[in-house]
């Protein structure tokens, strides 16, 4: 036996004990609080199912499901929002003045100079109506990116002048009839309302397809890092070189063009629009982003979340119909959700402040000692790869 031999440690030839994967810092109270969404909607279809035998039937599911499909587009437009720090109340106004421009086309454009009237393809009334939307949304990201304009004014007056300009269009009178007639070749809107494929509502298809965007948007996408970082600290992430005032203007945007995909579902599945359609439905989309888990300061939510929210809400309200509770008190139940989800939130990032404000000493350049972006605070809703933003956006 060498001298290297001799000093050799001993190998242990018997079995190596297994690591648990399992988190030690797993308590019940954190996953129930971590889960109250999906409790919540769980606990919804029980009592429900017992107190109607209607409720939780197929159809009636596809029934709420299409409902659900308007509240959970308006809510991932705000969910955006919202991870960036602001809030959009113009929501349910660019819903309605969505509707109302569909309804304008669909009856036919008096062509200028010419005794012709046109009647654009659906497609064409698609495409106008989400940029309707989107410039709505450019409209609130100008004044709060680049106008610095607080995102509760900014985006309540926008819910005036764009209900205001609904109204105007019509004075105040709705559009009826939006099916159209094979004679003028108009037909075909009800077709985002009442068709389906594969038994699917085409607003839940649609709805589904943009969850998928979004959420890959926001975890694979350089855009969502950069949200999510502009989110959780506006300051650091622009030392990072992440430009906060485009993604500002961005989110708004979109935010725009989701509440024009709704406004036009919505008028398809009423063959109506009308000016005072989405009235109230910027509380609901937050009440969604809320119960969802997102934090309303900004840098914390994802897509499921959301998701789960606005099941909550949607089959919440189409349970006590169907129960047949009056709809002040269903005004009742859901604001108490709505406060009990904003206490539930409170409570899930309160550790999280404390912890962000005992490490915020001031850096060299003025920035927070959390200035690494999302994963300094440790949350699981941020994609792991944040802290690359800088090298990313360099």
């Amino acid at each position: 036996m060498t001298a290297s031999t001799a000093n050799r440690a001993p190998e242990d030839s018997g079995p190596k004990p297994r690591t648990s994967r399992i988190p030690t810092n797993l308590s019940i109270g954190k996953v129930l609080l971590e889960g109250r969404a999906f409790l919540a909607l769980i606990v919804i279809i029980v009592v429900f199912s017992s107190l109607s035998g209607n409720y939780f039937t197929v159809d009636n599911i596809i029934s709420m499901a299409s409902h659900v499909a308007i509240y959970a587009l308006l809510a991932m437009g705000m969910l955006l929002v919202i991870l960036n720090g602001g809030i959009d109340l113009s929501v349910g106004s660019t819903l309605a003045i969505s509707g109302m421009v569909a309804g304008f086309l669909m009856k036919g454009v008096n062509l200028p100079l010419s005794d012709h009237t046109a009647f654009p393809a659906v497609w064409v009334v698609v495409v106008i109506c989400c940029a309707v939307g989107g410039f709505v949304g450019l409209v609130n990201g100008i004044l709060v990116g680049r106008l610095k304009v607080a995102p509760f004014v900014a985006t309540l007056g926008t819910l005036y002048v764009v209900r205001g300009l609904a109204e105007l269009m019509t004075n105040g009178q709705p559009y009826n009839n939006l099916a159209g007639d094979p004679k003028l070749g108009n037909t075909g809107f009800n077709w985002l309302g009442f068709n389906k494929l594969l038994g699917i509502p085409v607003g839940v298809i649609v709805m589904v397809v943009v969850a998928i965007i979004i959420a890959v948007t926001l975890n694979r996408a350089v855009f969502g890092r950069w949200l999510y970082a502009s989110g959780g600290n506006e300051r650091a992430a622009e030392l990072s070189g992440v430009p906060v005032r485009k993604v500002k203007v961005r989110v708004y945007v979109a935010s725009g063009v989701c509440a024009a995909i709704a406004g036009l579902i919505l008028s398809s599945e009423l063959t109506a629009a009308s000016p005072v359609n989405g009235q109230s439905y910027e509380l609901t989309a937050i009440a969604a982003v809320v119960i969802g888990g997102a934090a309303l300061t900004g840098g914390r939510g994802n897509v499921r979340g959301t998701l789960l929210g606005a099941f909550v809400i949607g089959f919440l309200s189409d349970g006590l119909t169907i129960v047949g509770v009056s709809s002040y008190w269903q005004t009742v139940f859901t604001g108490a959700v709505i406060i009990l989800a904003v206490l539930l939130n409170a409570v899930q990032y309160k550790g999280t402040r404390r912890r962000k404000t005992g490490s915020s000493a001031p850096g060299a350049d003025g920035a927070t000692a959390d200035a690494a972006g999302p994963r300094a605070t440790k949350n699981s809703d941020v994609p792991q790869s944040a802290p690359d933003i800088g090298k990313t956006a360099s």
